[in-house]
């Protein structure tokens, strides 16, 4: 398999997709690629991936390199850091035989992924997750019994213009099936109008589908410049002794923002705040509840996300793979059902107005005479 393209470089991969184009080879440093970097890879319709690391180390099941497989999308595996000293942006390289090539120089080798391999290596991790499992529950309880405050009160809610007393609320985070889900629930969007929180780039995904976030809550380190400007309040997550490294960025823009000391991750906060400030319910979209989907963002535990849902409670709706269960198309039968309901209806109007029989006694006179019966 020989590729040529235009690399684009970047050792933060969620940083590279802002800059990917149709056709470019991304070079990363990704150990594990996750769901949510695959699908934004995907979304940015690349040629290849060269990856420095191993895209499966095999210490859990990450979904991200065989969503790329599937998608066409060629990985060269296990390269080496060297790539990155050897490989500069906007350069046009060439993938052949396992290699990396520039300029008839070649600049490092790995191995080519190949799906039916990658298929096979995922189910036989899957088998064998109990050691991983036993480390994220010890990870989880340490983690609870450190973020525990968070739910107890001890970090106060920073007070906000939104309004959320008693109104429902949609957070929207970038995580699994985050578009199709969103995409499934926009009737419930366009008709309910709850208030929208975006949680990082969930601010982005909100305006990708036309909606302008009430809210955006996070560290700032993935959300685009364009949904910081588009007139949303801004809450930036701090660390839990106030230091808040996406203040810099807010202000920059000319933009002020409110800080959110807190332990847990944005979108706990997220949900925490349109708990404690009356939402009448809380629907989550993207959001992360599972093992793997905590392992994807590099995290051990999931210590104030179980905490958070334990206090939030009945009024929180996870829309989390809605649309794997239903994709929203009308099925053909259903159509002409509504169709033939729909010409009976206008059939039975119009034989009740007084001029229907004539029209029909003349059309059916202007028949007999053409056939001459």
């Amino acid at each position: 398999m020989d590729y040529r393209g235009t690399a684009r470089i970047d050792l933060r991969t969620k940083n590279l997709v802002k800059r990917l184009n149709s056709g470019d080879i991304a070079v990363i440093n990704h150990c594990d690629i996750d769901q949510v970097a695959a699908d934004s890879l995907v979304k940015a319709r690349i040629k290849a991936v060269v990856n420095a690391d191993k895209s499966i180390s095999g210490r859990y099941p990450n979904s991200g390199p065989l969503t790329l497989l599937k998608e066409g999308i060629s990985i060269i595996d296990n390269v080496g850091m060297e790539v990155f000293h050897k490989i500069h942006e906007g350069d046009n390289i060439e993938l052949k035989e396992n290699q990396v090539w520039c300029n008839n120089q070649l600049l490092g080798s790995g191995s080519f992924l190949k799906l039916t391999e990658v298929d096979s290596l995922l189910k036989t991790i899957r088998k064998d997750l109990s050691l991983e499992l036993d480390k994220f529950l010890h990870n989880t309880l340490d983690y609870a019994l450190k973020e525990k405050d968070l739910i107890l009160g001890s970090f106060p809610i920073p007070k906000v213009v939104t309004k959320i007393d008693n109104r429902p609320v949609l957070v929207v985070v970038r995580g699994h099936h985050y578009r199709k889900d969103l995409m499934i629930i926009k009737p419930y969007i366009d008709d309910i109008r709850p208030v929208l929180i975006g949680v990082d780039g969930g601010a982005d995904v909100l305006l990708e589908f036309g909606y302008k976030p009430d809210l955006i809550i996070g560290d700032m380190d993935s959300v685009s410049d364009a949904a910081l400007t588009s007139g949303s309040e801004i809450l930036v997550h701090a660390y839990a002794d106030g230091r808040a490294p996406g203040l810099t960025r807010v202000e920059e823009l000319g933009l002020t923002a409110k800080r959110f000391p807190a332990p847990g991750t944005s979108e706990d906060i997220a949900l925490l705040l349109a708990y404690e400030k009356g939402a009448s319910l809380i629907v989550a979209v993207g959001t992360h509840f599972s093992m793997i989907d905590f392992l994807d963002k590099g995290r051990a535990g999931m210590g104030s996300t179980f905490l958070v849902r334990l206090k939030i409670g009945s009024i929180l709706v996870d829309a989390r793979g809605v649309s794997q269960i239903y994709n929203g198309r009308m099925k053909i039968r259903y159509l002409l059902q509504v169709v033939s309901a729909g010409i009976v209806t206008v059939l039975i109007l119009v034989s009740q107005l007084p001029w229907s029989k004539e029209l029909l006694r003349t059309f059916w006179l202007q028949i007999k005479l053409y056939y001459g019966f």
